[in-house]
């Protein structure tokens, strides 16, 4: 059995079959990790959900701020557009939204080493806070009050955690960094404005990829992440990022993590 961690697809069903079949990906034997952002933008969002939909039993995924947002746009809290009409036009829609709302903002495999987070996992949790907040919002979205709760986070983030604010301002915290997360500054505050990748004059404002905070709480897995395309394929001891741009032209790419070595493999997205 391979286990493979697939960055951002947004809707680019086209390159996901590609690069399953150049990784020679078999769901009766293999699995997936999926590291959110399945649909939005790209042309094929329905398909790449059907697809994923198909193979449930053999995937692992990870709700990224797309995902949110076409879960939104099916309770009428956001605006849809043409790349994810088609999901909510479909008579599988409510099927497909109520398993997407089934899925974590985290995943932990202890065996294998590793954790999985859409944007990543905030300087100021450790990894059981972590798995604590995440379940905390993904029983939100499986409540019958799901469209008051959405309209709440899409207010605006919250840049510093605080146990003492509202459970309204804690979970759009929670939220934001699972989903949202790129920089922060060095007293653990995150950055929802910057979306480009790190810089000198960025590093010259204070602002630090999350991962490189100076006060991050120590996590004993490595995090797989994605969300950040213009930070691109990141790997050190402590990370792996995956959004390589698929949606802008760039690569998608897959990540074998049940070796000693990660093997990594990309393919070119028109």
């Amino acid at each position: 059995m391979a286990v493979w961690a697939i960055g951002d697809i947004q809707g680019c069903n086209d390159s996901l079959q590609k690069l399953l079949k150049k990784i020679d990906f078999k769901p009766s034997k293999d699995r997936l990790w999926i590291a959110g952002d399945l649909v939005n933008r790209g042309p094929r969002s329905l398909e790449v959900l059907e697809y994923l939909y198909s193979i449930k039993e053999s995937v692992v995924i990870v709700l990224g701020n797309h995902d949110l947002a076409l879960i939104a746009a099916y309770y009428g809290v956001k605006k849809s557009n043409e790349t994810i009409d088609p999901i909510l036009k479909s008579p599988d829609a409510k099927k497909l939204i109520e398993w997407l709302c089934e899925q974590t903002f985290l995943h932990v495999d202890y065996t294998l080493g590793y954790c999985m987070s859409h944007a990543g996992i905030s300087p100021e949790f450790d990894l059981g806070m972590a798995l604590e907040y995440s379940r905390r919002i993904e029983e939100r979205l499986k409540r019958d009050d799901i469209e008051i709760w959405l309209k709440q986070m899409f207010k605006h983030g919250v840049e510093r955690f605080d146990r003492d604010a509202s459970h309204i301002d804690i979970d759009r915290y929670i939220l934001s960094s699972f989903i949202r997360m790129r920089f922060c500054y060095k007293d653990s505050r995150l950055d929802f404005e910057q979306k480009g990748s790190p810089t000198k004059a960025l590093r010259e404002m204070g602002l630090k990829p999350w991962f490189e905070c100076e006060n991050r709480k120590e996590i004993h897995l490595k995090i797989i992440f994605g969300h950040w395309s213009t930070l691109g394929l990141y790997h050190d001891e402590n990370v792996l990022g995956l959004d390589t741009g698929c949606l802008w032209g760039k690569t998608l790419t897959a990540a074998r993590i049940d070796s000693d070595e990660v093997e990594i493999v990309s393919v070119d997205c028109s």
